[in-house]
């Protein structure tokens, strides 16, 4: 299947509200992907995937990504100290201290810095190639399928991490990109204060190496228990 039919068979199976985004990070030497013009504004990864997902496409370079915090997680830049040390985020009021917030950012997955110089962003039916991170924002009821579909045919459990911050740049992007899974966030403070994502929205992020076989999954899936369990 290509891009285009991928994100059309995800889309109808699921009844999606809008368009899975296809994210890709451009490290050094790397070619911009196909259809892809530099954004025209400073703009942040979470604000890049709200408006993806509604149909635009970006090219963010290292010097047109808005929030530091984000771009340091993609190896885009080197982390701030006050954002390392934890007193970025503990002025938010999100933390009882700067020590706790440190210890957040600590924690947090991220890609080596200077590793990369650009993120590619917009709707999967139009990404030529392969991306990175499949990026699907919806209702939980709907994100739920994914769950089942990823473990369809070898079973198991499904581990999810998140934190206050960082839903999409951390959880929905470095996360599936470095351990090869899907992750799951019910979104963060940043993106929910500066994009559209709805209070009812969550963020579900699949590394593309994995969606064919996801989309195999959710077609049988579809045929009994999505349906039953809809119909109610």
């Amino acid at each position: 299947m290509n891009n285009a039919e991928i994100a059309d068979k995800i889309t109808k199976i699921l009844d999606l509200k809008h368009e899975p985004v296809a994210v890709k990070i451009i490290e050094k030497e790397e070619e911009i992907p196909e259809g892809f013009k530099e954004t025209d504004s400073n703009i942040r990864h979470c604000q890049s995937i709200m408006r993806a997902r509604k149909g635009e496409s970006f090219v963010i370079p290292v010097e047109k990504h808005a929030c530091v915090v984000g771009a340091s997680s993609l190896g885009l830049v080197s982390i701030p100290s006050k954002v390392k040390e934890g007193d970025f985020h503990a002025k938010i009021g999100m933390f009882d201290c700067s020590d706790a917030a440190a210890n957040m950012i600590c924690q947090r997955s991220e890609l080596e810095e200077g590793s990369t110089v650009a993120t590619a962003v917009g709707p999967l039916k139009d990404y030529k190639g392969e991306p990175d991170v499949v990026i699907i924002v919806d209702l939980p009821e709907t994100l739920y399928w994914l769950v089942p579909a990823a473990t369809f045919f070898e079973g198991g459990r499904q581990a999810f991490s998140t934190a206050a911050f960082q839903a999409t740049c951390v959880d929905s992007t470095i996360i599936p990109l470095q351990t090869g899974n899907m992750n799951m966030s019910l979104g963060c403070y940043g993106c929910r204060r500066v994009t559209d994502i709805g209070n009812d929205e969550m963020i579900a992020g699949i590394p593309y190496k994995n969606i064919e076989k996801m989309i195999k999954a959710l077609e049988k899936i579809h045929e009994g228990p999505l349906q039953k369990a809809r119909a109610k």
